[in-house]
């Protein structure tokens, strides 16, 4: 099993505990607000804010962490990540934040200790970049947006 090391930023309250998976078949785990001061965030509708999760984290190279919304949050009350999936790169060492934004109708409060999101650990491709002078023919062709029918 791949593991993902984390340090707890100063001031964090560690009690909250390290992210988790909520079911053994989650793909995602669970991460949590962790505000220094314990308190909470009001965010007005379309509003986003960088919330602490009090963690650092290394990632194994060859490997991405993928910050994306949980979905309930999404369904009852418009909570997203507007930069989903979020990628949280092998090399970073930094706090690891979570911006989080309201597309719902009404305030929404996130309080110490709620779960804000979801981080997916995944294996990560880089490429080599070459320009060429034509691209190779298929069946699609230059067709983009639509292209391939309604639905």
């Amino acid at each position: 099993m791949l593991t993902v090391t984390f340090q707890w930023d100063e001031g964090a309250d560690q009690s909250l505990g390290l992210p988790t998976y909520e079911t053994d078949g989650a793909a995602g785990a669970d991460l949590r607000a962790n505000f220094p001061d314990r308190g909470s965030v009001t965010l007005a509708p379309q509003a986003r804010v960088l919330v602490s999760t009090g963690l650092r984290l290394a990632v194994p190279a060859g490997y991405e962490v993928q910050l994306r919304p949980r979905s309930g949050l999404a369904l009852k009350h418009g909570i997203t990540l507007p930069n989903s999936p979020g990628t949280i790169d092998s090399d970073y060492r930094g706090p690891l934040g979570v911006i989080v934004m309201n597309a719902g109708s009404e305030p929404f409060v996130i309080t110490h200790g709620a779960r804000i999101a979801q981080m997916v650990v995944a294996p990560v491709v880089q490429a080599r970049f070459e320009l060429a002078e034509n691209l190779d023919d298929t069946a699609r062709g230059v067709g983009g947006f639509g292209s391939t029918g309604i639905g």
